[in-house]
């Protein structure tokens, strides 16, 4: 075989894996991480200008910063600030309120992946507005819908698919948890834990290089430091301690269970008392500006606190008093109206429940205890592993976060006695809370998915037989014997549906004998109706509960305009395709009779026989 042969097929074989589908994801996954990653720095300086413009000071120790200020100034800045987040959420946020990491769940999970780039920047612009100006949430939440806002955002410019929509998706919340923590592998298994929700090779390696790439770039910016540093001599002091890493699991697990009660009971009660949209921001920064003036902590971020709780500079009556705080300032700051996520007040209740009980259980067992700093290490993650729904991803970002190895054992401990004591309790992670709460079912996984976005006006047919209303009883006995599925459907002159006649609806009139009877006389007006835009879930659920196989679709339920039918085998075959794609893309594979992944682009270029 000669030189040149031997060339030909090596140059073949690198065309073909640079042209594969798992390639040109990867480069744009790479890309993703480094614009997702400019986009978290640009962020953290926004937020640091509006702190400046609020409180006169760009430091991250807002908390000793605000301690010195006038107490006019420190209730003035979250009020006054309060208002100009009430103007920003009435003239850009298209239903005038925040959104967040549920939104990118929602997405996802629901709508193909699909996010809008205008709501995606005004929901930055809000949360780094309400942080800026003292609001008790967290920066992290904010990053990861911005970062899934430019996942979309590419996807959709290069024509992917749903399944490529989605795994973009993912990359771009790897990469923001990954810039925002200094925590790429917890980047990665929070973007496939909870957004993504499945680890298949075709998703994974994606994510992986998003949330790499994004980390390079910050770390070339903040530098390799971890967000928190830990005393030197911080271990476990003897394996007798589980026992106590495990009952402060079951107080994160109540303090979570709190939190998420607070923060629920916050938002329905302000949507109960309904004060105005415009002014509710104002209302929960004057209150949270109260609360600063004797614990600054609950501030904005309050990560000075957390750093001073690990570092076991704070005192037991100081952290029992900041837990309840924080929960009350975020719930506050969230129930009126600010933007903001729950990663960081989680991870600041986590450690003052950890702190203050490692207080207790070094005074009771002095010579077995690791030292409330190492406790208070194992409530971050306890607390947050219960309020996020994500305890794998928690558990690293704990650690990524402090750099400390050593704890890993007690911090899963406590995590797994806290999450399985909220799930058996609850059900359900914060998240999954507040999209019930919107009407937003998660149920089904990415079945879900792909049956919302099928409609019953993709499954309907047009073999339905319709009589008129004034039809008499022989017309009716002689379309029902024609009808396929043995039923009619009754409508007026204008097509509008009256009600449904079957074999046994007519079987009455004929026993009777009444030959004077009418098709409108004898239907059954209160038959089922699907509207169009009822996607498939909502089909299947109407099928169940009525009893019928055969459903009218009409243009709504108000004018009963009849468009078509959906038959119970059509929506069944529908369901079977949505098992396929599911199962399809958490293999990392195509489906049967859907678009690849690579970008149209690609597809026309190809098409018309160019390279």
């Amino acid at each position: 075989m000669t030189a040149n042969h031997w060339l030909f097929r090596l140059f073949v074989r690198l065309r073909r894996f640079f042209d594969g589908d798992q390639f040109i994801l990867a480069a744009i996954a790479v890309t993703l991480g480094i614009f997702v990653a400019f986009g978290e720095i640009a962020f953290r300086w926004a937020l640091r200008f509006v702190q400046w413009a609020a409180f006169g000071s760009m430091t991250p120790r807002l908390a000793s910063w605000a301690a010195d200020l006038p107490w006019w100034h420190v209730v003035l800045a979250p009020t006054a600030g309060g208002l100009a987040i009430g103007l920003l959420l009435r003239y850009a946020m298209p239903d005038r309120r925040p959104q967040g990491v549920p939104h990118v769940i929602e997405a996802c999970a629901l709508k193909g992946g699909r996010m809008s780039l205008r709501e995606g920047l005004a929901a930055a612009a809000v949360s780094a507005g309400s942080l800026g100006v003292g609001a008790s949430t967290g920066r992290e939440g904010p990053v990861v819908h911005l970062g899934a806002t430019f996942g979309s955002l590419v996807a959709d410019r290069l024509g992917l698919s749903p399944g490529g929509t989605r795994t973009l998706l993912g990359c771009g919340v790897a990469a923001a948890v990954a810039c925002a923590f200094n925590a790429p592998i917890a980047g990665v298994f929070f973007a496939l834990e909870v957004v993504v929700r499945h680890y298949a090779l075709g998703a994974f390696a994606p994510v992986v290089l998003a949330a790499v790439a994004g980390t390079v770039v910050s770390r070339l910016h903040y530098g390799d430091f971890p967000a928190f540093i830990l005393p030197i001599d911080e271990q476990i002091g003897s394996y007798l301690e589980f026992p106590a890493f495990a009952l402060l699991g079951v107080l994160s697990a109540a303090a979570a269970l709190g939190f998420m009660a607070a923060v629920v009971a916050a938002e329905a009660a302000v949507d109960r008392l309904a004060p105005p949209r415009l002014v509710r921001p104002a209302i929960g920064g004057l209150a949270v500006g109260v609360m600063a003036l004797w614990l600054p902590e609950v501030l904005g971020v309050g990560y000075e606190a957390v750093d001073a709780a690990l570092n076991e500079q704070l005192g037991l009556a100081l952290m029992l008093a900041l837990i309840l705080a924080k929960i009350a300032a975020c719930a506050i700051s969230m129930g009126f109206g600010f933007g903001g996520g729950v990663f960081s007040p989680s991870l600041f209740v986590g450690a003052m429940v950890g702190g203050a009980f490692g207080h207790i259980a070094t005074q009771v067992f002095p010579h077995l205890s690791s030292g409330h700093g190492a406790y208070a290490l194992v409530g971050m993650g306890a607390v947050a592993a219960a309020v996020l729904g994500a305890p794998m991803s928690t558990i690293l970002i704990v650690f990524e976060m402090t750099g400390d190895y050593r704890l890993t054992i007690a911090v899963m401990v406590a995590v797994v006695v806290a999450s399985i004591i909220t799930q058996q309790t609850l059900g359900k992670s914060l998240f999954t809370w507040q999209l019930e709460r919107r009407g937003v079912d998660l149920k089904g996984g990415l079945e879900a998915s792909f049956l919302s976005q099928v409609k019953a006006s993709d499954v309907m047919r047009q073999d339905y037989t319709a009589v008129a209303a004034d039809a008499g009883i022989d017309e009716v006995m002689a379309k029902l014997r024609k009808a396929r599925f043995g039923e009619v459907l009754v409508m007026d002159g204008d097509g509008i549906l009256i009600g449904v006649i079957t074999l046994a609806d007519s079987a009455g009139a004929t026993v009777d004998a009444d030959l004077a009877a009418t098709a409108r006389s004898i239907a059954r007006t209160d038959s089922a109706v699907l509207p169009t835009d009822a996607d498939i879930r909502a089909t299947m659920a109407l099928i169940d509960r009525s009893g019928e196989s055969h459903i009218p679709v009409v243009d709504s339920a108000a004018d009963r305009r009849v468009v078509g039918m959906v038959h119970e085998h059509d929506v069944m075959l529908a369901y079977r395709r949505a098992l396929e794609h599911a199962r399809a893309e958490e293999r990392g594979e195509e489906a049967p009779g859907t678009e690849r992944t690579k970008p149209r682009r690609y597809y026309r270029r190809h098409r018309r026989g160019g390279r």
